[in-house]
């Protein structure tokens, strides 16, 4: 897990604008603009995702596997569930409006996040560079 600590900074990303377009107007004008720095960290059973943008820094404590109360850009209550295995995090998001899945692929200095919708049949992709 020699990503751990690291911290990757955005590089590009492919197909975005669909995933977009499968949110509600207020959820997209937030995210247009969402190009954040990313870093996971171990601590003891936990971890911690931090996520610094131009908003600030969101710090999410998580055990691999349970399911978590969070917010996300907008305000928009969600449930999320991080699963970490091996150089993969699988990031399960439910809310009222439907389901996404982040999974991120740390490989050396790069990091691709592949994302999916319920709302939504294409595939995006963010990629990060430390």
């Amino acid at each position: 897990m020699a990503y751990l600590g690291k911290v990757y900074k955005f590089d590009r990303e492919e197909n975005f604008d669909g995933f977009l377009k499968s949110l509600s107007e207020e959820q997209v004008q937030k995210y247009l603009q969402y190009k954040p720095s990313s870093q996971l960290v171990k601590e003891g059973d936990k971890y911690k995702y931090i996520s610094v943008s131009s908003d600030g820094t969101k710090e999410t404590v998580f055990e691999s596997g349970v399911e978590t109360d969070d917010v996300v850009q907008g305000g928009l209550p969600i449930k999320t569930t991080y699963t970490v295995d091996g150089n993969t995090v699988t990031q399960v998001v439910n809310s009222a409006q439907g389901s996404a899945t982040f999974k991120r692929e740390y490989n050396g200095d790069e990091l691709k996040v592949t994302i999916t919708s319920s709302e939504w049949d294409g595939v995006a992709y963010r990629y990060y560079k430390a």
